[in-house]
């Protein structure tokens, strides 16, 4: 019987192995529902990476195993083993692989980056009347009815994943100023006078957070947007993204930031431009109720919880949280 060349199970080897790795690397569930104009771009880069471990993975662990078997000690076999001084050109091969590798992973993880917006050197002005300078979008002709904007003046460029090349220099459809402290999320609408503990946008709008910090460095996270960015203290950072299906999505502070860490949890909920606006209207009306209840009570008369025990619903902060915060300031 004649024997099948080395070479020949090498290449039916290598075929079997791409199948398995391709397959595999594009036909996962570990990451969550995409749900962000940026997201493809982050799970593309993933798949690659995960489509060359499954195919090293295998390489490495098949290689081991055909050897175990092929090369082990059979019985009655006292003898020492062939003595192998080195291989030079399989020490190239496995070094030179590798290197490629990585530098064609590094060079694939900059353009995303960059289609990303994260090398825009420009930086956005935080203004509060961005969503006005949008004629023609529908979300702005949504919110142009309430719109209360007041321009603020720029201040210096900040860093973070800001705007992609195609929107480079264009304005916001909505700008949020999102602020981390010990142990919560609080969210700001310049534009409607709007603070809540839950981030709520409109599907399909360009929205860009404006990031910082009260107390520590926080780092805010969505992991269904494919997103996360520090919020530093004293030092402006930005999330700019666009979000493309309705629902609702967890927030999650990523950065190690007190003993309470694990709680400094929020959601961010997509509406449609028309539920936005619905919200938006109530909670300017519920916002203007409570500081009436708050104007006809006299504030030197209650301690710091007491105080914002009334606003907790509408910011999306329950109860424990903000004794939480309040004590630890």
């Amino acid at each position: 019987m004649q024997q099948v060349p080395v070479s020949l199970w090498t290449l039916v080897a290598g075929i079997v192995v791409t199948a398995i790795s391709i397959w595999i690397g594009q036909n996962h569930t570990l990451m969550p529902v995409q749900a962000s104009l940026q997201a493809p771009l982050v799970d593309g880069f993933f798949n690659v990476m995960f489509t060359i471990a499954i195919a090293l993975f295998l390489v490495v662990e098949g290689t081991i195993v055909v050897f175990l078997i092929q090369f082990r000690r059979r019985p009655g076999d006292d003898t020492d083993g062939v003595p192998i001084e080195g291989n030079l050109p399989l020490e190239v091969f496995w070094t030179a692989i590798p290197t490629v590798i990585v530098l064609l992973l590094g060079i694939y993880s900059v353009d995303v980056f960059n289609r990303m917006g994260g090398f825009d050197p420009a930086g956005h002005p935080h203004s509060a009347a961005h969503v006005a300078q949008m004629p023609g979008t529908a979300l702005a002709a949504t919110l142009s009815d309430t719109s209360q904007a007041t321009t603020a003046p720029s201040i210096a460029p900040t860093i973070g994943i800001g705007a992609s090349p195609q929107t480079l220099n264009k304005p916001a459809d909505l700008v949020v100023d999102v602020k981390g402290m010990q142990y919560a999320w609080l969210f700001n609408y310049p534009d409607s006078g709007i603070t809540s503990g839950e981030l709520h946008i409109p599907v399909g709008a360009d929205v860009q957070l404006n990031l910082s910090a009260q107390d520590v460095i926080h780092s805010f996270w969505v992991p269904n947007f494919r997103l996360k960015q520090d919020a530093l203290p004293g030092i402006p950072t930005e999330l700019r993204f666009v979000a493309t299906k309705p629902g609702t999505y967890p927030v999650v502070c990523a950065e190690l930031c007190g003993g309470y860490h694990g709680s400094m949890r929020t959601q961010v909920i997509v509406h449609t431009p028309e539920e936005y606006n619905s919200w938006r209207t109530e909670n300017q009306i519920a916002q203007k109720e409570n500081l009436n209840q708050v104007v006809a009570v006299n504030p030197a008369d209650l301690s710091t919880s007491e105080f914002l025990a009334p606003h907790t619903h509408n910011m999306g902060i329950s109860a424990a949280t903000l004794e939480s915060v309040v004590m630890s300031h």
